[in-house]
């Protein structure tokens, strides 16, 4: 009777060994099939500072995945900010300042108001057009607040976007019936600020 050699041994306990992981789990599995986007809804709120710069966070985060950014501005406008500026110069975002400066120092209300028109009917072409996956509509609480948009339609076509594309709405006093249709929801809460030791608003962290 002969005996098996150690080499053949150990090639058929080799090959059991991956027969057996074959059969439970060694074998490759197909890759998993990636969750569709989901697209957001949400609001950066409340008296404190930080709205628009936790907005414009996101657009940068969202240009480093290789999304299409638009950003709308309903209230800036008359002067040149330091994100206007790197928006120039930036492939992939869409930039737009359309408001005509803070309305509490406006003389002319119904210039501002057609201005926040304007200013909504780019933000509505946008979303039917799904042109971007990001959209940012900057300080557009105020318009609701001085009664330059209706909100109930405004709350519609966010309703009715793009179901991938994220919107975030930025300004004081957002209304509660947008606080309800918001995914996520912010409000900044105000403890400190260098306004209040007189200290100015500073280039490259104000504007």
């Amino acid at each position: 009777m002969t005996t098996p050699d150690t080499k053949t041994l150990g090639a058929k306990t080799l090959g059991a060994k991956k027969g057996r992981a074959n059969k439970t789990g060694g074998q490759k599995t197909a890759p998993q099939k990636k969750e569709p986007r989901r697209g957001l809804l949400m609001v950066y709120t409340g008296d404190g500072k930080g709205k628009t710069t936790a907005a414009l966070g996101m657009v940068f985060r969202a240009l480093g995945r290789g999304y299409k950014v638009a950003v709308v501005q309903f209230i800036k406008g008359r002067w040149k900010t330091g994100e206007r500026m790197l928006a120039e110069t930036l492939p992939g975002l869409e930039f737009k300042v359309m408001g005509l400066g803070f309305t509490w120092d406006s003389e002319d209300l119904a210039q501002d108001k057609a201005a926040a028109q304007s200013a909504w009917e780019e933000c509505r072409a946008i979303l039917r057009e799904n042109r971007c996956d990001l959209l940012i509509l900057d300080e557009i609480t105020y318009t609701f607040q001085y009664g330059f948009l209706d909100l109930p339609q405004v709350l519609e076509e966010l309703s009715a976007r793009p179901p991938t594309m994220h919107v975030v709405l930025t300004g004081r006093g957002a209304p509660p019936e947008l606080v309800a249709l918001a995914d996520l929801v912010t409000e900044m809460k105000p403890v400190k600020h260098p306004f209040e030791q007189g200290i100015p608003a500073q280039p490259g962290i104000d504007f």
